[in-house]
């Protein structure tokens, strides 16, 4: 099967397989995982922050960062297309007791009039203090675009000029800095906060960090605690993270290109619609004017193609490890059948 589902898919390589095996091994509660200790001195140097903690995912990550940004009874802006409003069974308002405050975005990047417009007064009792800011960077539901820099910078600073702090979304991150061409810092610079996970490009089996400053972090480890994230011999995870990080970044342009190459098949077929100007790392949306969705990826996946409705008409394919160019020329034979 070429699975493009997601790239959550994506299976550890040979090499973190028998580093898992080998790790030394502590109790991470504790502090004392020497190869998660590592991990996440590793991980903090790379987004340029103090301070990492190991949580079990994404999801978990920016429920944290929402947490040590706002408090109960708060307000967090986000996009109206974000992963933490769409994607995260309203775990700001269950667990945290915060508001999400959706704004709509043209491509999923904010714009500083946007973050300003957002902000609540604070002389009105009537409504809720603005805490804090959310960023996603890549951007899944805009099709994986790529925050040009300079506009996440002047969005960050319109918020930190107003006392709202500002948390990265940052699952896709190394994508984000892969395409750019910059390093990941660079990006998690414009965040007091940022999580990004272990487990989709970078193709490890469990896991995301998260990293920020050592009072920010120290918080997030009783968050992590309280919800139930705090784990013991987390090395043998960890151990495939560090693999990751060393390894596993530079050849995400492998995944970009790919999907690239997919993207310009796909609109080549007829009824099919791809914005090609949105292609921008590993991700790919297109819409079908002949076929649903739910259709389509049951035929394909009858033919050895798996990929995932993504809306009335829409499909996503997102490239990873584990996929090659001659898997994307057999993908784009076997839609070309289907649409037929």
């Amino acid at each position: 099967m070429i699975d493009f589902r997601s790239d959550t898919v994506a299976m550890p390589s040979p090499e973190m397989r028998q580093a898992m095996v080998t790790a030394p091994l502590g109790d991470d509660v504790f502090g004392d995982d020497p190869t998660t200790n590592k991990l996440l001195e590793v991980a903090a140097q790379r987004m340029g922050k103090d301070a990492a903690t190991f949580v079990p995912s994404g999801t978990m990550g920016n429920l944290i960062g929402i947490a040590v940004n706002a408090q109960r009874g708060q307000e967090l802006i986000a996009d109206a297309d974000s992963h933490a409003f769409y994607y995260e069974t309203a775990g700001a308002a269950a667990v945290c007791g915060v508001q999400i405050r959706p704004v709509p975005t043209e491509a999923g990047v904010m714009t500083p009039a946007q973050v300003v417009s957002a902000i609540r007064p604070t002389d009105d009792v009537h409504e809720p203090i603005t805490a804090a800011i959310t960023f996603e960077n890549t951007h899944n539901r805009h099709g994986g675009i790529v925050w040009p820099l300079e506009a996440l910078r002047e969005a960050s600073d319109a918020a930190h000029e107003r006392g709202v702090r500002v948390h990265l979304d940052g699952a896709r991150i190394f994508n984000a800095a892969v395409a750019l061409g910059v390093d990941a810092s660079e990006i998690a610079a414009t965040a007091d906060t940022v999580t990004f996970c272990l487990s989709k490009g970078l193709a490890c089996p469990i896991g995301s960090v998260f990293c920020g400053s050592e009072e920010d972090v120290a918080a997030a480890r009783r968050w992590r605690k309280r919800l139930g994230g705090g784990m013991r011999q987390v090395g043998v995870l960890a151990a495939a993270g560090l693999i990751a990080l060393d390894k596993m970044v530079d050849r995400l342009a492998e995944d970009h290109a790919n999907a690239r190459t997919l993207a310009e098949g796909l609109a080549q077929l007829p009824g099919v619609r791809c914005d090609l100007a949105r292609v921008q790392t590993n991700l790919v949306y297109f819409d079908l004017e002949r076929m649903s969705p739910e259709d389509f990826t049951e035929e394909c996946s009858k033919r050895g193609v798996a990929g995932a409705p993504a809306g009335p008409r829409s499909i996503r394919f997102v490239t990873h490890y584990g996929i090659d160019a001659e898997d994307i020329q057999t993908a784009l034979k076997v839609c070309e059948e289907v649409l037929s």
